[in-house]
């Protein structure tokens, strides 16, 4: 699987959706001070993240990119971490490198789930794996990501992007919830669901609905970029799934506080063909403009363990953060209550009908 590009901003291709250049040039702008370090909070992992020994944290897609380094800052102060993802050889070689990297005594252990996304039956089966081996869950992080995927569609009838980025996700939430419960009923407890979304959210315009698994395989034709116009609209999924799991879990009293998170611009491309046969005169240039996988790991440690988060809990429950931990209002579209029951109800429909 490959993990995502999260950031979806400094191209041409940041017009894939919506009707408002000067929105996307002040979006962009925005981009650039973000990715040049302009953060809201200084904020480092090392210094500023609490002791997390005793803590149980599951991760998808932690193997490469943004979730590695994600692992790899919450295992270092003491969490044990399961990096859930498909392949077991690419897992092993990310711990080996974990360990190579200064992951040793005194830090916490990093173990690999194995995970398909592509199957939201793995997913159940996964969550359920987790839970013979495990009496608690401190952290979900939905991580994992397809991004430039050509369309393609699983046996099931959804297409790859969303079910990967979306419905296998939710699969896996839902099946680890008691979990979840079980561990926020305990005294002190710091239960936390992150949901990796993007600003990419933004270029979705409002003309948009979730009604039917026709609205989820929309291919988005007529967009400039489809296959980054579907990404785009995945994420949008995810913070609509975020907010509504927040309302849902506030309902029954739940403790537990869920957080939508943007990585900011990150270079997890330049190695990959083809542009890794000009990475001589590529990197330089993008390091001008991206943050490296290590620093856009950033927002997603703070929003899995900041205790900044712990002493305003009500605060960010729901909330959705740009670099570092910002308290960043998403898009009308992206609160859009009716929006969110249509995706809800057909997804609802749609597990229901596949008996999962």
């Amino acid at each position: 699987m490959r993990t995502a590009w999260h950031n979806c901003a400094i191209s041409d291709k940041a017009f894939a959706i919506g009707h408002h250049p000067d929105r996307h040039v002040t979006y962009i702008n925005s981009q650039i001070l973000s990715t040049m370090g302009f953060f809201s909070k200084s904020f480092d992992p090392v210094t500023d993240l609490p002791d997390l020994s005793g803590k149980v944290i599951l991760i998808t897609g932690g193997n490469a990119g943004i979730g590695y380094s994600t692992v790899k800052h919450l295992a270092r102060r003491g969490a044990k971490v399961y990096m859930a993802a498909r392949n077991q050889s690419k897992a092993e070689e990310a711990i080996t490198q974990l360990k190579a990297e200064g992951l040793g005594p005194g830090s916490g252990d990093v173990i690999w789930l194995e995970l398909d996304l592509k199957d939201p039956r793995n997913a159940k089966k996964a969550a359920e794996r987790f839970m013979k081996l495990e009496k608690r869950l401190d952290v979900l992080i939905h991580n994992a990501a397809v991004l430039l995927e050509n369309y393609s569609m699983t046996p099931d009838g959804v297409q790859e992007i969303v079910m990967v980025n979306v419905i296998s996700h939710i699969v896996l939430t839902r099946t680890l919830q008691p979990l979840l419960d079980q561990t926020a009923a305990e005294p002190n407890s710091d239960v936390r669901i992150v949901v990796v979304g993007s600003e990419a959210h933004r270029f979705v315009s409002g003309e948009t609905h979730f009604r039917n698994l026709d609205d989820l395989n929309n291919e988005l034709k007529s967009s400039l970029s489809p296959t980054f116009a579907r990404y785009c609209m995945t994420k949008l999924m995810n913070m609509l799934y975020a907010f509504e799991l927040q309302r849902h879990l506030a309902a029954v009293g739940s403790p537990i506080t869920v957080i939508a998170a943007h990585p900011g611009a990150v270079n997890t491309f330049s190695d990959k063909p083809p542009l890794s046969n000009f990475k001589f005169i590529v990197k330089p240039i993008v390091s001008l403009f991206f943050l490296r996988p290590d620093q856009g790991a950033y927002n997603s440690a703070f929003a899995a363990a900041s205790e900044e988060v712990t002493r305003q809990r009500e605060k960010y429950k729901g909330a959705y953060l740009t670099p570092v931990g910002k308290l960043t209002e998403p898009t009308k579209v992206a609160k859009d209550e009716g929006l969110t029951k249509e995706l809800w109800d057909t997804v609802d429909k749609f597990l229901e009908e596949k008996g999962i």
